[in-house]
């Protein structure tokens, strides 16, 4: 009984330091697309304070972790943004979101499997 007892007391620890160390995981994913993104839509003088309107969030609730990143509501530029990222009949798209999150891809998914490896490695 002691044993599992301990086990137990193992696994709630684990369970915890997942959400703690996913929780700096989700974020810097998140960082880094805002700062991707924001990159690709530097530059455009008609458009010069929407890259400064993209932000992001990390929520953490019981058993989970999300990020929402984008141009927050409500400031300079960012009623812009679909304009921008989508297009319009007389302009072209400026594709910002779904490019930084396909770049940041990898590094989250490499980021994620580590601090799988690393706490399952130190159990």
């Amino acid at each position: 009984m002691t044993t599992l007892r301990e086990w137990a007391d193992d696994l709630r620890r684990a369970g915890d330091e997942v959400m703690d160390e996913g929780e700096k995981v989700v974020s810097k994913g998140a960082l880094n697309v805002k700062r991707e993104w924001r990159a690709r839509w530097d530059g455009y003088p008609h458009i010069k304070h929407l890259p400064d309107d993209i932000s992001y969030d990390v929520d953490r609730h019981e058993d989970t972790i999300e990020a929402e990143i984008g141009p927050v509501r409500g400031e300079l530029q960012a009623g812009l943004a679909p304009y921008i990222e989508y297009g319009t009949p007389t302009s072209g798209p400026i594709p910002g979101a779904l490019p930084s999150a396909d770049a940041e891809e990898p590094r989250f998914i490499k980021a994620a499997a580590d601090l799988g490896e690393n706490l399952l490695a130190e159990r």
